[in-house]
C-alpha cells in the first residue's frame, strides 16, 4: 500500500510539474486606466485564457511596468511580453507607421482605420523596422478623428489657431503648426495638468481620451467637425516571447486578435453614441467650424504628405509605397 501511495504521489507530482512547465504568463504594459482605448487588450487576454483553458494568461498593468514613452524600449529588452504605444511618442523609432498619422488622409470610420493600419503593419519594411526593437505588431488601437477641447472663446476659423498652444503629437502637431499653432507633445497622462496649468490652451484627443484623462472636465468647448486626423497606437509583442510559444498557444493568440478588435469597435461605438450627452453633462459647447475654413485647413496641411514621403525616402524607407498602400487599402475599405 505504501509503495502504491508513493507511486501515486510521484505521478501527481509529475503531472503538476508538466502542467506548470506548459503554463505561460505574459506581462502587458499599458498606461492610464482601463478605457475604450484598451478594451481590445482586455478582451484579448480573456479570449486567450479561455482558448487555452487558463494555460496562457496575461497580467495587464496600467503604468506599473513602464511609462508610455518607454514601452517600446521595454519590449526590446524583454522587460515584458506585450505593450501598447503611440507612434508620435517616438517617431524616430517607428518611422514607417507614422504614415498613418498624416493629417487629412480621408479615413472616416474605425473600421477603415483598422483596415488601413493592418495593411501597413503587414508591409515587410514596417515589420523589419519593428524587429529592430524585437517587436512584432499584433494589432492596432483604432481611434476616431481627433478634435480639440479648450477654454475661453471657441475658434471660429483658422485665424484663431495662430499662436494657439495645442497638445498634439506627430502629424497632427505638424498640421496645427501649418496654420500657426504651437504643438506640444505632452503624453496623454500629462495632458490634463498641462491644460489646467496653462501650459497648453487646447488638447487634441479622441473622445475616449478626453473622457478618461479628464480634459473634458476643464473644457468650455469641443470642435465637433475639425477632424484633421488621428494617431496610431499599436499593440506589440516581444518577438522572442512570441516565438517561444507553443503552436497551440501561438494559434490561440493569433486567432483571438480579430475578435478582440470586434469587441473594441462595438464598445467604442457605444461611447460615440453617448458622446453628446457627455458634452451636455459637462456643459461643453459643441462647435462646428465652417466648411470653407476646414477646406483651408486641409489645403494648408496636405503638403505634409509630400514632405513625409521625401523625408522618409531620404532615410531609406519605401515611403511612396507605404503612402500608396494607405490610399489603396482605404479605397478598398470604402468600396471604391
Amino acid at each position: 500500500m505504501q509503495k502504491l501511495l508513493s507511486r501515486t504521489a510521484l505521478a501527481a507530482l509529475a503531472i503538476s510539474i508538466g502542467s506548470e512547465a506548459f503554463a505561460v504568463e505574459w506581462n502587458v504594459s499599458l498606461w492610464g486606466q482601463r478605457r475604450a482605448f484598451t478594451e481590445h487588450v482586455e478582451r484579448l487576454a480573456e479570449l486567450v485564457s479561455d482558448r487555452t483553458n487558463g494555460e496562457f494568461t496575461m497580467n495587464i498593468s496600467y503604468g506599473g511596468l513602464s511609462s508610455n514613452r518607454e514601452n517600446l524600449d521595454g519590449i526590446e529588452i524583454g522587460a515584458f511580453e506585450m505593450a501598447q504605444f503611440c507612434a508620435g511618442y517616438h517617431p524616430d523609432k517607428n518611422r514607417a507607421i507614422t504614415v498613418l498619422e498624416l493629417p487629412f488622409l480621408g479615413v472616416t470610420t474605425l473600421e477603415e482605420e483598422v483596415a488601413v493600419a493592418t495593411a501597413v503593419y503587414n508591409h515587410p519594411a514596417v515589420a523589419e523596422e519593428m524587429a529592430q526593437w524585437n517587436a512584432m505588431l499584433l494589432m492596432t488601437s483604432p481611434m476616431p478623428q481627433y478634435n480639440l477641447v479648450g477654454t475661453g472663446d471657441a475658434p471660429a476659423g483658422l485665424a484663431d489657431f495662430d499662436g494657439m498652444r495645442v497638445r498634439a503629437t506627430g502629424g497632427l502637431g505638424r498640421a496645427f503648426e501649418a496654420v500657426g499653432g504651437v504643438p506640444t507633445s505632452v503624453t496623454a497622462t500629462e495632458a490634463y495638468q498641462a491644460m489646467q496649468g496653462g501650459v497648453v490652451d487646447t488638447v487634441a484627443f479622441a473622445q475616449h481620451a478626453h473622457l478618461s484623462f479628464g480634459t473634458i472636465n476643464e473644457a468650455d468647448w469641443w470642435t465637433a467637425n475639425l477632424n484633421p486626423g488621428t494617431v496610431n497606437c499599436p499593440v506589440v509583442v516581444n518577438i522572442d516571447a512570441y516565438e517561444s510559444l507553443s503552436d497551440e498557444h501561438r494559434a490561440a493568440l493569433d486567432e483571438s486578435v480579430s475578435e478582440a478588435l470586434d469587441h473594441y469597435l462595438a464598445n467604442y461605438a457605444e461611447l460615440l453614441e453617448r458622446w453628446d450627452s457627455v458634452l451636455a453633462e459637462n456643459s461643453v459647447t459643441s462647435v462646428e467650424i465652417p466648411q470653407a475654413e476646414l477646406d483651408a485647413f486641409r489645403e494648408a496641411a496636405t503638403p505634409l504628405h509630400a514632405a513625409w514621403i521625401e523625408e522618409m525616402s531620404g532615410q531609406g524607407l519605401p515611403a511612396q509605397e507605404l503612402y500608396d498602400l494607405v490610399q489603396s487599402s482605404l479605397a478598398e475599405a470604402q468600396g471604391n
